[in-house]
């Protein structure tokens, strides 16, 4: 397949984005903000050549991983980190932190409404699993946004005596609802502690990492988790999780996954460590370039009319760009053409499927170097009305604008 370049495309393109200069020398603010925490970090932990070598076996004496814990707690301004390839992926950290902080007759609430898919049978709230949550006799509930905002009156007037962790899912997930960005996050737990100071407050961070030049932990989050495979590999991680916040809870939720007395002080790196080093520091342009693309397929999708959330010129906490087709087979064919112009399995046609852990058919595009990498461009949606597709990632913006291009030539012609 051969990709030539239509002027007239290219003029529609070059307008689109001469209309969003705004927006994205606001990005590139954030960006050299977020390079030059990460670049600092690195030099204060004197990162050397030999730290990007693994170990094998037990991993005693890890410096390398121990190190690139370190510089993840310095760029999240918390006490203590994990980060481990052996997290397999958000859903994986996010289960690993929750369930080292939770003991039984423990409450876990979301207050950002129920979390993703995947987590509704970790929770046991779907599914027949013995091993959820609620199955080993921990309590759940969760608290609906009231007019997309954190209902935070509502919040308090919840918390019981047996409450034990607030979760907040800071990305949209399978919704139209706006992500949380870290000003909200940073005024419900300000309110939250003042009154019930030794709740946990943990926040899925995943999609948001280097969005803003502030993360939950920044703002008073206690336990932060997300995913290697998304925003902070870069697409160069090809595994892994972190969580970062509190020394105490970093310990517990170590000890939890690996053993009692062992916690984050094993853990063989193998040959990992150079990628997820290498991620992290390319990971605030990576972000950008993301952001950037998902500004532009939403700019350009509008022109079409059809409905973006967010929208082109709002704040941005996460690098998910919602578009909403009321149609199922625009969905299935705007999913299609994001894999039709991937580098990797452009040959392949997805098509809807059921999956474990999702209430109804997905499709699921991703012509992807890392399978299930969502920082490198990919779309997901779950067939059912109103038929809304989740694209984000994007490596470079120029593959973004090549997509792009692809969609408006297509447009053009069934317009």
């Amino acid at each position: 397949m051969v990709i030539t370049m239509n002027e007239r495309v290219y003029k529609q393109l070059k307008q689109a984005n001469d209309m969003l200069n705004n927006q994205y020398e606001a990005i590139d603010r954030v960006a050299l903000k977020n390079k030059e925490k990460v670049l600092d970090a690195f030099n204060a932990h004197q990162l050397s050549e030999s730290d990007l070598n693994g170990t094998s076996g037990y991993g005693y004496d890890d410096i390398g991983r121990d190190k690139l814990e370190s510089i993840y707690a310095e760029i999240f301004n918390a006490e203590d980190a994990f980060v481990r390839y052996s997290l397999v992926s958000g859903t994986h950290a996010i289960y690993t932190a929750l369930n080292g902080l939770l003991n039984y007759g423990d409450e876990l609430m979301y207050i950002t409404g129920d979390p993703y898919d995947t987590l509704h049978e970790v929770i046991g709230i779907s599914g027949h699993s013995e091993v959820s949550f609620i199955q080993r006799g921990m309590n759940y509930q969760s608290i609906d946004l009231l007019n997309d905002k954190i209902d935070v009156e509502k919040v308090i007037h919840s918390i019981n005596s047996s409450t034990k962790v607030i979760a907040i899912q800071r990305s949209r997930g399978y919704s139209s609802r706006p992500s949380i960005t870290i000003k909200e996050i940073e005024a419900c737990i300000q309110r939250i502690k003042s009154q019930y100071p030794d709740v946990i407050i943990f926040v899925d961070n995943c999609y948001g990492e280097f969005v803003e030049e502030q993360e939950p932990t920044d703002v008073g989050a206690d336990i932060v988790a997300g995913s290697l495979i998304k925003n902070l590999g870069a697409g160069i991680a090809e595994m892994g999780g972190y969580i970062v916040g509190r020394e105490s809870l970093i310990q517990r939720i170590s000890e939890t996954f690996i053993s009692p007395g062992i916690g984050k002080e094993v853990g063989a790196s193998l040959n990992q460590l150079k990628d997820m080093y290498l991620g992290l520091f390319l990971a605030p342009s990576v972000v950008k370039n993301s952001l950037k693309g998902a500004i532009l397929i939403a700019y350009i999708m509008e022109q079409y009319g059809y409905v973006s959330y967010p929208k082109p010129n709002a704040e941005r906490t996460d690098i998910v760009q919602a578009i909403e087709f009321n149609d199922k087979e625009r969905l299935i064919e705007f999913c299609q053409y994001v894999q039709r112009y991937s580098p990797v399995n452009s040959h392949v046609t997805p098509v809807p499927s059921e999956l474990p852990g999702y209430s109804s058919e997905v499709i699921m595009a991703a012509g992807t170097f890392t399978q299930g990498s969502s920082i490198e461009l990919s779309a997901d949606a779950p067939i059912k009305s109103p038929y809304i597709a989740y694209i984000q990632g994007g490596l470079t913006f120029e593959h973004v604008e090549l997509f792009v291009m692809r969609l408006i030539e297509r447009y053009n012609k069934i317009r």
